[in-house]
């Protein structure tokens, strides 16, 4: 008890000055981290609400813009030369509900006299892989009124910047009618005009798809546009080239 008075006594206790200034330095050291932390996450927060609007404003931009050259109804569609059918998913040489439905509609452009070529573009970058060979199976199955030597095939389509760049490049494309659904025609259309294709786009039913899978597609696309921005301005190259195939000659020439 002596030695523990005598060491209070000394100012050496809780109440020592050293002690005191030790607490505050850490105070002081912990009040800055605090402020550098919630300037931190103020900024995170600025620029992800900034991110979320310039998003936005882009989605906006590019569905609005895009309006006034989309169809619904065959009947309005005006005509031009060729007829483009974006790939999707297939099992096998079976059409996915959301494939087979743009091929329906690009069978019904081309019957209804709208379109005078099909170009089927899509992706076949694995052996066993090949959404194009399927569509074209279907189609020859389903529309035998359709000359083949009016069906085009585009192994290279492995995604849409690079459909509507090689439509203009490969296939030497002028005017377009882009079929797809609705969700996915407002950046395809824009894709292509961009390139300075006269595109249209025929915007297929998509009633059918409801629930997770609809909203997981337009969920996608939501973020896809930004992309689609990105392509746009810096003109990004497609994964493949490929030789010329001019889409007013033989589309059998395509065929693998």
């Amino acid at each position: 008890m002596a030695r523990a008075f005598e060491w209070h006594s000394k100012g050496q206790g809780f109440n020592s000055p050293y002690l005191q200034n030790f607490i505050r330095q850490i105070q002081k050291y912990v009040s800055q981290f605090l402020l550098v932390l919630r300037r931190m996450f103020l900024t995170i927060f600025i620029l992800a609400l900034a991110g979320a609007l310039v998003t936005l404003v882009i989605n906006i931009a590019m569905v609005k813009g895009m309006e006034k050259y989309v169809y619904t109804d065959l009947n309005q569609l005006p005509p031009r030369t060729a007829v483009i059918v974006l790939g999707a998913q297939t099992h096998g040489t079976a059409l996915s509900p959301i494939l087979q439905d743009r091929v329906n509609g690009g069978i019904a452009v081309l019957r209804s006299g709208k379109g005078q070529k099909l170009l089927l573009s899509g992706d076949h970058g694995q052996p066993f892989y090949d959404e194009v060979t399927a569509m074209r199976l279907y189609v020859l199955s389903n529309a035998e009124d359709i000359s083949h030597e009016d069906i085009f095939m585009d192994y290279a389509g492995f995604s849409t910047w690079d459909s509507m760049y090689r439509a203009r490049n490969v296939f030497e494309i002028q005017d377009l009618i882009i079929v797809t659904q609705t969700f996915h025609i407002s950046r395809a259309v824009g894709m292509a005009r961009s390139l300075g294709i006269d595109a249209v786009g025929f915007a297929v039913n998509e009633e059918r798809f409801r629930g997770r899978s609809l909203r997981s597609w337009r969920t996608r696309e939501y973020f896809a546009r930004i992309k689609a921005l990105h392509s746009i301005v810096f003109r990004i190259k497609p994964r493949e080239a490929g030789d010329s195939i001019p889409i007013t000659g033989d589309g059998r020439s395509s065929w693998i």
